[in-house]
């Protein structure tokens, strides 16, 4: 017997309903739920909008230098400190908040210059050498996150940042995590 939905749904002769409709709507009823059942995936809502985004994000690759991205080779690339003197790597905070605002390249870079904390890259030779005047040894060490004065340093542009080079008495004070204090943007 053909339905209005297109379904051929055959019985024998003698018990052939008159309306087919009921028996039609629970078969449909009945395959949807065994693929319902055999299905281990569950539909995914894909907007447009948050596909393209996803994939500019792929091509977009950050080459700001950050401590957790710093290789030996470009530390081996970066100018060598002479004397007392420090080679810094500024702290640069993430571009993305807690929130998922995105923060401009202009206010980042105003937060690199500005900044008091940064990571110890390299230290020069005679850095914490004098005994009178450094008693307790090297106040900081390679690998280190120091803090010092907000404008410290001469700044150095280098491809994705800048490095800084301090004097080693311009080291305030040593931290383990810098985005423990608070930067202004």
């Amino acid at each position: 017997m053909n339905n209005a939905s297109g379904i051929v749904v055959e019985f024998p002769p003698s018990e052939e309903p008159k309306d087919v409709t009921p028996l039609v709507a629970s078969k449909l009823d009945e395959l949807h739920l065994q693929l319902v059942a055999n299905s281990t995936e569950i539909p995914k809502t894909v907007l447009g909008l948050e596909e393209k985004y996803q994939e500019e994000n792929k091509k977009i690759e950050d080459k700001t230098v950050r401590a957790e991205n710093i290789t030996e080779s470009l530390v081996d690339s970066l100018p060598n400190p002479t004397g007392w003197r420090l080679l810094v790597l500024p702290f640069t905070p993430k571009d993305k908040t807690k929130g998922g605002i995105i923060i401009s390249q202009e206010s980042l870079d105003k937060l690199r210059i500005a900044t008091n904390c940064g990571y110890v890259l390299k230290i020069g030779p005679l850095a914490y050498n004098d005994k009178e005047r450094y008693p307790t040894g090297p106040w900081c060490k390679k690998g280190d996150w120091v803090i010092f004065a907000r404008y410290a340093g001469s700044r150095l542009p280098i491809e994705g940042g800048e490095v800084r080079l301090l004097n080693d008495d311009e080291v305030l004070g040593t931290i383990k995590n810098p985005e423990d204090v608070l930067h202004h943007i």
